[in-house]
């Protein structure tokens, strides 16, 4: 049976991709995450804990998934020193994983990418480790997720934002990224190609923009608006001025897209996942409170950060080259979101 590993993702991407794993497919999936964001599968998985093998939990009636709550640094300096260890450890017999989708990474939203950029940069040490685990055990597909924050901030100002292309990202004609979460995302496509080129890995990276969804923590700006609104609070208090934007996609059209790519793309290349589409905060209000039936006036919090003007991309390579459009329009996404806010305010009551 082919065995696929999943880390980190934030509590979020993970997850929903741990979920997607398990309901289309009959494979069993290596969840490996810390929780210090993200919340165990018991609250999620909508499928019972059946056995415990140390700190190894299992869940499914027919033990499919498979959960560790561990930093992932620490799992892969286990498995590079002993490729054995799972097998010796938890007598899960893995020779080689089918899928590996590395989404490990200390974000936090813009708070802490501007506020402790030292921690962030940690990224480094979770990205490098895990190259070098995968030049050895050669996983049949990997995906490394690098970010929009990857791309020259330059080309993103408030008089000279453009659509963001692939092509923008030039190793030989380097621009400076957003911070060190940009600077530890470049390294990591880098790696990525180095481990394509020189070891035979089939690996592919994704630069997914704004992604939201309903399950999102609240330290990132969509599920933090949604909830204002749904809380109907007057003013509604926005970071900035609300004119800076960004490209939202839906976290169900990033998974759908990150399939379509690892079919199709095995030596490194890095490709956007977004919407094409430029959208101010402040228009994001906009279609939340168009759902909640109210207009309270805006109230601007200058003081906290805000990154840079304008991040979008330009779908037109993806289209041509993989044949995917994003599916979720902005109104449904926007829907969606105010539901699950309503749905969160029930459980606070």
């Amino acid at each position: 049976m082919a065995f696929h590993l999943v880390s980190g993702g934030c509590g979020f991407v993970g997850k929903n991709m741990v979920r997607r794993l398990y309901n289309t497919t009959n494979d069993c999936i290596l969840f490996v995450d810390n929780l210090v964001v993200g919340k165990n599968p018991s609250t999620w998985l909508e499928q019972p804990k059946v056995a415990q093998c140390k700190d190894l939990e299992v869940y499914g009636e027919d033990r499919r998934l498979f959960f560790l709550k561990d930093d992932f640094r620490f799992l892969v300096r286990k498995m590079t020193e002993n490729p054995d260890y799972l097998k010796q450890h938890y007598g899960l017999d893995i020779d080689r994983f089918e899928d590996v989708y590395h989404f490990a990474a200390i974000v936090g939203g813009r708070a802490m990418i501007d506020g402790d950029p030292m921690v962030v940069a940690l990224d480094l040490s979770i990205d490098a480790e895990f190259f070098y685990w995968v030049c050895q055990h050669k996983p049949k597909r990997t995906l490394y997720p690098s970010s929009s924050a990857a791309y020259p901030i330059n080309l993103q100002t408030e008089s000279g934002a453009i659509a963001l292309k692939e092509t923008d990202i030039d190793f030989n004609n380097m621009g400076q990224p957003d911070m060190t979460y940009g600077w530890s995302k470049l390294t990591g496509e880098f790696l990525a190609k180095i481990a394509a080129k020189h070891y035979g890995v089939a690996v592919s990276c994704i630069r997914p923009f704004s992604g939201y969804g309903e399950e999102q923590d609240l330290t990132y700006p969509i599920p933090a608006i949604a909830m204002r609104v749904a809380r109907r609070e007057t003013p509604m208090e926005v970071w900035g001025t609300g004119k800076q934007g960004r490209d939202f996609v839906h976290i169900d059209d990033v998974i759908d897209c990150i399939h379509v790519g690892m079919d199709k793309i095995t030596d490194g290349t890095a490709f956007n996942i977004g919407m094409g589409r430029l959208t101010s905060f402040l228009e994001i209000i906009d279609v939340l409170t168009d759902i909640a039936g109210y207009k309270p006036p805006v109230k601007q919090l200058l003081d906290k950060p805000v990154g840079v003007h304008s991040r979008y991309c330009d779908m037109t390579w993806v289209k041509n080259n993989l044949g995917w459009e994003a599916k979720i329009s902005m109104e449904e996404g926007m829907a969606r979101m105010y539901k699950a806010a309503l749905a969160r305010l029930e459980k606070e009551a």
